[in-house]
């Protein structure tokens, strides 16, 4: 680079660091934003994945205690409830913003035996992909039965009528969902549920001093 453009720029560098300190201070106000879209996305994930196991409960305990085609945890009923009752409280304390590092605690480790008792002998994948540095052996098999079933489907259906809200996909299950979930939840947990628009602001003002 020219020496005469370098030292223009050593020479306006604090003109330069004092605009992005006051650009930074000006979009400070805006952070709240970033914990309230994660509570707001999750909203819905704990909510109907709690109500849904209230609603099924009998058989979401089968499964979770069932050795041979279930998950064979200990003490299905209270899990079930716990892990219910969690997630739906989940839901409404996040929507509120109310004691949202408390509650990001237990849902984090919802999440994480999710992904070890359910996941995780599928890879990371949630969609099977038959391609691609997280693909396996199970996925690209998923692929190639994929292949075959549309060929069927285009040789004996409307397939453009099949296809007409979206493609068809095989489910993998993997971990990647849940992981997703547990770090939004570990970044709330870190940072809080943020200003203005949470009960957990407003307490804390109110009780600071």
């Amino acid at each position: 680079m020219d020496k005469q453009y370098i030292a223009l720029i050593k020479t306006k560098s604090p003109e330069i660091i004092k605009l992005l300190i006051s650009w930074r201070d000006k979009i400070k106000i805006l952070d709240f934003l970033a914990p309230l879209a994660l509570r707001l996305y999750l909203v819905p994930i704990m909510w109907m994945a709690g109500t849904k196991k209230f609603s099924n409960f009998s058989s979401t305990v089968d499964w979770f205690g069932n050795e041979e085609w279930g998950l064979g945890l200990p003490l299905p009923y209270l899990l079930v409830f716990l892990v219910a009752l969690t997630e739906v409280l989940g839901a409404i304390f996040l929507l509120l913003g109310f004691a949202v590092r408390v509650i990001s605690i237990p849902l984090m480790i919802t999440m994480v035996v999710a992904a070890w008792t359910v996941h995780w002998q599928n890879g990371w994948l949630a969609i099977a992909e038959g391609s691609g540095v997280f693909s396996t052996e199970r996925t690209v098999g998923a692929i190639e039965r994929l292949d075959r079933a549309k060929e069927i489907l285009k040789g004996m259906g409307d397939y453009s009528w099949l296809t007409e809200n979206g493609s068809f996909v095989i489910l993998n299950n993997g971990i990647e969902f849940a992981t997703t979930y547990f770090i939004m939840l570990l970044t709330l947990f870190l940072i809080g549920a943020g200003n203005y628009v949470s009960v957990d602001y407003w307490l804390y003002r109110k009780f600071k001093d």
